[in-house]
């Protein structure tokens, strides 16, 4: 029994929808799907129709992508409403999401839990000599603008940065209360790490990828892998002893020289041996 995982599927991409079409079922196995499925609600019902059939538990995290408000959908959910919608569309075809209690890895080893996890970004991950204040200006000093800021509304929270802190706090509560005896399998879409930001072409986006609030979680929290998306720069990094599995798909440009989407699934568990 295996735990495989992958993100950003983005599939308006005609390619990228024909790549999941082709995937091989798994029955006996589980998969992580760390967010940026798409950016509808009819994205998100086509992966979960053909996944949930095709593995015997699959485990969502959203993306930004999933949180867009798009003018096509009418009425158009905003915000946390949008995010509830798609827990209830991934409960109805039997998905775990983080919305609901962290299963126990029933495969073989030791004691570990799944932990999939919405936090969100706070534009934290910028350096410490430009203030929070104008991380924005500092971005757009390099021609860069994240489409989140357009889209992705954070209502009923007055900011996209307040409502990162509220899922933060959420989380952190719930992970105090594993068991300590027991590992972690940290999910998330975007990197938990400033370091694991990694863009050389476009380096001030990374205030679009998460939070410094959640830098030492990977020991806080015990954590044997800690799984994440955004960047579409597949790698596993160590840090501490844990390994660091970035599972994008990305573009269909991007992903075509990896022999598809087959060759880009990443094995979780029981995945390599610790390194230093």
């Amino acid at each position: 029994m295996k735990l495989y995982a992958i993100s950003d599927l983005h599939l308006r991409h005609a390619e990228n929808h024909q790549a999941l079409a082709a995937l091989a079922p798994r029955p006996d196995d589980w998969l992580i799907v760390g967010g940026d499925v798409g950016e509808t609600l009819a994205d998100m019902d086509l992966m979960l129709r053909t996944l949930t059939a095709r593995f015997r538990q699959v485990v969502w995290v959203p993306g930004n992508h999933e949180l867009w408000s798009m003018p096509s959908e009418q009425p158009p959910l905003r915000g946390e409403a949008r995010y509830l919608r798609m827990v209830d569309l991934c409960h109805r075809y039997g998905a775990l999401t983080p919305e609901d209690p962290y299963p126990r890895w029933p495969g073989e080893g030791p004691h570990r839990v799944v932990v999939p996890m919405f936090l969100g970004y706070d534009y934290t991950f910028r350096p410490d000599t430009v203030p929070v204040e104008k991380a924005l200006e500092w971005a757009w000093e390099d021609d860069l603008m994240c489409t989140d800021e357009v889209l992705l509304h954070p209502e009923p929270y007055p900011t996209r940065q307040a409502w990162c802190h509220a899922r933060v706090e959420r989380t952190r509560a719930r992970l105090e209360r594993i068991p300590p005896g027991a590992s972690t399998i940290l999910i998330n879409h975007y990197p938990l790490r400033y370091e694991h930001v990694r863009l050389p072409r476009i380096p001030r986006f990374s205030i679009w990828c998460g939070t410094r609030l959640t830098e030492d979680w990977h020991t806080r929290y015990r954590a044997e892998v800690v799984v994440t998306g955004h960047l579409h720069m597949p790698a596993t990094l160590w840090r501490d002893g844990v390994r660091f599995e970035e599972v994008s798909l990305g573009y269909p440009q991007q992903w075509r020289h990896r022999g598809g989407l087959e060759r880009c699934l990443r094995e979780v568990l029981p995945g390599p041996e610790k390194s230093a």
